[in-house]
């Protein structure tokens, strides 16, 4: 799976999951364009929409960004709700318009991945703002699939289970806490970034030709148990 002439768009590429996506894409001869912002500035809609036209021109892109914040159902604001809703849903649609109109153009195909989890699939207790994120994102990946994938421009989506982000090694060091959620994966263990990596190559990758819409997960099983 090599991307030799390709430029990339990563967002969320300064840690994680981003972090690792970047680097393999360019082991992978593709020229990638980092996209690291803040939270706040993917709330606000202009500034998102200027960052995705000043990396332009663009082949193929990684929605990877992405935030959370953890509270009871009772206990989640509007703030917080409207806030993961635009970062995790609202942004990644922007930048995907952006690459689209920019593709169409240019009359070129391309390929996006949306970087969702398996919190779209699972009703984690206090995670009701990010599940409903994710599960929008899934909803808007499978139109933007249907839609673009007439033009030439597939879109999927990947669902990693607990990833060993540096975030997530300090958040389940705890055995008590990790030993469950383990327990319910048959392979035993978490997603290592560059796993996830790997499966947002294939689906970038010409070998997925004919994949699209499709949701992706990357959870040792976690689904199926």
């Amino acid at each position: 799976m090599r991307f030799d002439g390709k430029r990339i768009l990563v967002t969320g590429a300064g840690k994680g999951i981003g972090r690792a996506t970047a680097i393999d894409l360019v082991r992978r001869g593709a020229t990638v364009v980092a996209l690291s912002r803040s939270a706040d500035d993917l709330a606000d809609a202009d500034a998102t929409r200027a960052a995705a036209r000043q990396a332009l021109p663009i082949d193929l892109l990684v929605n990877c960004a992405g935030t959370t914040d953890l509270a009871a159902a009772l206990d989640t604001t509007v703030e917080s709700f409207d806030h993961l809703m635009a970062v995790n849903c609202r942004a990644p649609l922007i930048v995907a318009q952006e690459v689209a109109r920019d593709l169409l153009a240019r009359n070129r195909p391309g390929a996006i991945v949306n970087v969702s989890s398996v919190a779209s699939f699972v009703g984690f207790a206090d995670h009701a703002a990010y599940c409903a994120s994710k599960g929008a994102l899934d909803a808007l990946t499978r139109v933007l699939a249907n839609e673009w994938g007439r033009r030439g421009i597939r879109v999927n989506g990947v669902h990693p289970v607990v990833t060993l982000t540096p975030m997530a090694v300090k958040a389940w060091s705890d055995p008590e806490k990790s030993g469950p959620m383990k327990s319910r994966i048959p392979l035993g263990r978490f997603v290592e970034p560059d796993e996830v990596a790997g499966a947002i190559a294939y689906l970038l990758s010409d070998e997925a030709a004919m994949v699209n819409g499709i949701d992706l997960p990357v959870d040792g099983g976690f689904l199926i148990n």
